[in-house]
């Protein structure tokens, strides 16, 4: 299955790219099935209202995670790389107050987000956590369609028969249009994807750029550009805010005071060495505030883990000696490249094998392109991966109240500092290593799968539930 870098990096809003762009996007995808005729008749039997029931995860972790919200805005046509966040709170008021949608196309709807949105707190769904089940009724109150999405992690959707078809082997890809295609260099792992580098001399940036080339042509650096603008456009608003993060946790931002600091400090020969690794936390640390703040940020590979990626992009730019304008573009199609085997051969979702799928994806990611674009070999870049992934097998999700606050902000931190480590440390070596990337993701995948529910974004266990008191 190709992954295009657009895939793994993609903008729209926090707190949650399964929790909330997921659910967004397949609200959109059930309008579209709703603009069918044929569906619910016409006359005194047409469709006439909706209602949504969020299973597993999307339940237990959806009030904090802002699910409902993201089903009323996807409901009234939105989408998540288009939505103003700054709109969206007036628009989801409108809805509460009419107790109606009237979604492009389909006409006025009868849904009252207080009775239609239900919250299924019993055992999730067999295929995946995090599921929500879309029915349509007519006039007469008859179930004329119904959908289940699943939000598999990243904002990725897949509805039943797609997830089933995947499962049994017979899918082709998300977009059947992209599989179509003939990719120069179609690697679906490290192993394959080291043999293909040393079989044609190239790069893995420069594979991955051939086969996007594939989809997106001349237009392909532009595209990244405008995913590096959006990732640096956050942290710069990150830095620049204070305040109280939403959600009842009474959370503050901190990453405007120690950027401040930061910056008062520069040219001090009394500052310690290790600062380098507050710049990458303070930057990792304004992208997740961003994020908890409902803000516009670039899933990295999901909004939970977004401030690894740019933190590391943004060190390697303002702070690494030689950094250039194709050198970020080599670190996201190689970060995306590392990310599109992880996804493909495991999974990206905390809901499914915890945040090791999140941050620690994003941690491998973030130091495969940071070696790549300080010149390390294909072997020096899968090393630097597996180095970041293996440091994060067993990190649970169990962020407090639901919300992507805690611990995930300073996470993101520590998943940055670990991910330049994972890359320092393999371009002093000659990538040699003992365990292969492909083998760390089967263990993380693994271990996901054993991983008791609680500590899989149900926030039912773990730092969820040690709350201090006051």
């Amino acid at each position: 299955m190709f992954l295009s870098v657009f895939d793994i990096f993609k903008i729209g809003i926090g707190p949650s790219s399964s929790h909330t762009m997921g659910p967004m996007t397949a609200a959109s995808r059930f309008l579209d099935d709703l603009r069918d005729p044929a569906l619910c008749g016409s006359g005194t039997n047409r469709l006439a209202s909706v209602s949504v029931s969020l299973h597993g995860s999307l339940a237990f972790t959806g009030k904090g995670h802002a699910t409902d919200r993201a089903v009323v805005l996807g409901l009234i046509g939105l989408l998540p790389d288009t939505l103003d966040p700054d709109q969206a709170a007036k628009l989801e008021a409108e809805v509460h107050e009419t107790k109606t949608i009237s979604p492009s196309g389909i006409g006025l709807l009868r849904f009252d987000p207080t009775k239609d949105l239900i919250f299924d707190y019993g055992p999730p769904l067999e295929l995946h956590a995090n599921a929500l089940t879309f029915n349509a009724f007519d006039n007469d109150e008859q179930l004329c369609h119904r959908e289940t999405y699943y939000s598999v992690g990243g904002g990725f959707v897949m509805s039943e028969a797609e997830l089933l078809a995947e499962r049994e082997g017979a899918a082709q890809s998300l977009n059947a249009k992209k599989q179509s295609h003939d990719f120069p260099y179609p690697f679906g792992s490290a192993k394959e994807m080291l043999a293909m580098g040393q079989a044609s001399r190239k790069t893995i940036a420069e594979m991955k750029r051939a086969n996007e080339r594939v989809i997106h042509g001349n237009a392909l650096d532009e595209k990244l550009n405008t995913i590096w603008q959006a990732m640096n456009d956050c942290i710069n608003r990150g830095l620049h805010l204070d305040g109280v993060l939403p959600g009842g946790l009474k959370v503050t931002r901190r990453a405007k005071a120690i950027h401040a600091a930061l910056c008062d400090e520069r040219g001090n020969n009394m500052a310690q060495p290790h600062v380098s690794n507050d710049w990458l936390s303070v930057y990792a640390m304004a992208v997740n505030e961003e994020n908890a703040a409902g803000g516009r940020v670039v899933t990295s590979p999901t909004n939970g883990a977004a401030g690894v990626v740019p933190a590391v992009l943004r060190y390697y730019r303002d702070h690494c000696y030689g950094a250039h304008e194709e050198g970020a573009r080599d670190m996201l199609l190689v970060a995306a490249a590392i990310g599109g085997i992880i996804k493909h051969n495991a999974s990206i979702s905390g809901a499914e094998v915890g945040c090791q799928g999140e941050v620690g994806s994003a941690s491998a990611m973030a130091a495969a392109g940071l070696c790549a674009a300080l010149g390390g070999s294909n072997e020096q870049v899968e090393n630097a991966a597996e180095i970041a992934l293996e440091h994060h097998l067993g990190l649970t999700c169990d962020p407090a109240g639901g919300l992507v606050q805690v611990p995930c902000i300073e996470r993101n931190a520590l998943g940055a500092i670990k991910a330049v480590s994972a890359a320092s440390l393999a371009l002093r070596g000659d990538g040699t290593h003992f365990m292969p990337l492909d083998n760390c993701v089967k263990v993380m995948l693994e271990t996901g799968r054993d991983m008791n529910l609680k500590y899989k974004e149900t926030s039912t266990g773990g730092i969820a539930v040690n709350i201090p008191e006051c």
